[in-house]
């Protein structure tokens, strides 16, 4: 499968191993885990760096294996979810830094494109988003309120 803005495939990365049995040297029980996820998500970090720290501080290789529910739906029962997902936070992000950057360099015609590239997968993301009932139907993507979100 293609990148989306990109001519090229790019499939490389790391995988998951097959296995779906829990490992037998782990000494967390799902409970335990379940209270971990929401310690590491009460400091204020999203939930692919929650994955991170369980896997690097707690020696957790995958939530959803010892848990049998993903870390989000974790978050979710215990109200710790955020309101805009992670993926979509980013981008915004990143769109709020090409634009300061386009502030400081306006002839810069790459950083356009790559402006314009921005919006258009955040568009398309709220549309998903919407349709999957994550965020609320009269929610859009302003650029001009954007920057309030992030601060």
């Amino acid at each position: 499968m293609a990148r989306m803005h990109s001519r090229k495939k790019g499939k490389a990365g790391s995988k998951k191993p097959l296995t779906k049995a829990k490992p037998t040297w782990l000494r967390y029980e799902a409970k335990e885990v379940e209270l971990l996820v929401a310690k590491v998500s009460k400091e204020g970090k999203t939930p692919s760096q929650i994955g991170i720290a369980l896997r690097d501080s707690y020696g957790v290789p995958d939530v959803k294996k010892i848990t049998e529910k993903s870390l989000t739906v974790i978050m979710k029962e215990k109200g710790l979810l955020p309101q805009i997902p992670e993926d979509l936070m980013a981008l915004i992000k990143k769109s709020v830094t090409i634009k300061k950057h386009m502030g400081e360099n306006k002839h810069d015609m790459t950083a356009k494109r790559g402006l314009e590239l921005t919006d258009s997968k955040i568009r398309r993301l709220v549309k998903y988003y919407q349709g999957e009932k994550v965020l609320p139907k009269g929610w859009s993507y302003d650029p001009e309120k954007v920057k309030l979100l992030i601060s």
